[in-house]
């Protein structure tokens, strides 16, 4: 089976590498030059005919993967996107491919648990998603390391945060709600972000979700004068610093509850943030590539992925590694 992959970044080269290993046919389409074990494809991942591919990861930052979804709309083929883009792709009109979209640890991940816990409860009360990727030691500057595209996380602390508050779908500022939690031990701190995306879809009474850093970064960010240029080169991942990603997934419904914890510290030269998403992109879409009619034509957001996909993911995840707890 063919597969192209778009973008190689941090993530792009992992998802790619699981892919090769797996035994598929990749192609990896990047404007950089990459060091990779699949075939490569040097320019403009736009600017390739994907017309042989039988499935296709888009893997592109923010709005470049935004379009690349767009063109690929009309293509009938199976497309998995994992852009994070502010344009989403359930906006689409007159689809003709199958797309897959939002498939990380959050949205991704957590997006499975909360519709699994729909799944068994027939309804949600509450709803508290609390996930970041850090460096594993604050530094006294920012304690933060960007894992994939800065600007991306840049957009994550200025748009409006899209949460449910009695039933009903409100935007916020973001960065409010800024309050102490206890991360595996670690005193961090959680405030809203706009994560939520197509959960905002599914019936609960209350739900957000918080991005996690250490005390003292979003203060930090709320006071400086930094271009986002700038904050790019100042939040450049430093290979060298061990870092970490812990997500915290809580629901609610009556008296029943769930509560996820996610935590990975990176292994073998791949990051946290890169095993966690990667993990589950791939997983997706190789579930993908063995049962292709797992999803129809149209526009997928992770919920709509069965149980049984769901659960094998987490123990793919938890085989290579990456502690997953439900307590």
């Amino acid at each position: 089976m063919r597969i192209h992959c778009l973008g190689g970044g941090l993530v792009g080269l992992f998802v790619t590498q699981r892919l090769v290993n797996s035994g598929f046919e990749v192609h990896l389409y990047d404007i950089v030059n990459r060091d990779t074990d699949a075939i490569f494809h040097h320019g403009d991942a736009l600017g390739f005919s994907h017309d042989e591919a039988q499935l296709i990861i888009n893997m592109l930052p923010g709005s470049l993967g935004s379009k690349a979804t767009e063109m690929l709309k009309d293509s009938g083929q199976r497309i998995v996107d994992l852009s994070f883009s502010e344009e989403t792709p359930d906006r689409l009109q007159n689809v003709n491919s199958s797309i897959l979209w939002d498939v990380g640890i959050a949205p991704g991940l957590s997006n499975m648990l909360v519709a699994m816990a729909l799944r068994e409860f027939g309804s949600l009360d509450s709803v508290s998603i609390k996930v970041g990727g850090n460096p594993q030691q604050p530094d006294g500057n920012w304690s933060y390391m960007a894992p994939f595209s800065p600007h991306d996380v840049i957009a994550e602390y200025t748009r409006p945060a899209r949460v449910i508050q009695n039933g009903k779908q409100v935007e916020v500022a973001a960065m409010t709600e800024l309050h102490s939690i206890d991360a595996n031990g670690r005193n961090m701190e959680a405030f809203l972000t706009d994560g939520l995306r197509s959960l905002l879809n599914l019936p609960a009474k209350k739900m957000g979700e918080y991005t996690v850093r250490w005390p003292g970064h979003i203060q930090k960010y709320q006071q400086t004068d930094l271009t986002p240029d700038q904050l790019v080169e100042a939040w450049r991942l430093d290979s060298s610093k061990k870092e970490f990603t812990w997500m915290e997934v809580h629901i609610t419904s009556g008296s029943e509850q769930r509560k996820w914890i996610i935590e990975d510290g990176g292994m073998n030269g791949d990051s946290s943030m890169a095993r966690t998403t990667g993990l589950v992109t791939s997983c997706c879409a190789i579930a993908w590539a063995e049962h292709p009619d797992l999803l129809s034509p149209g526009v997928h957001a992770p919920e709509d992925l069965p149980d049984d996909v769901i659960q094998s993911i987490i123990e793919v995840m938890r085989s290579e590694g990456v502690s997953i707890v439900l307590q």
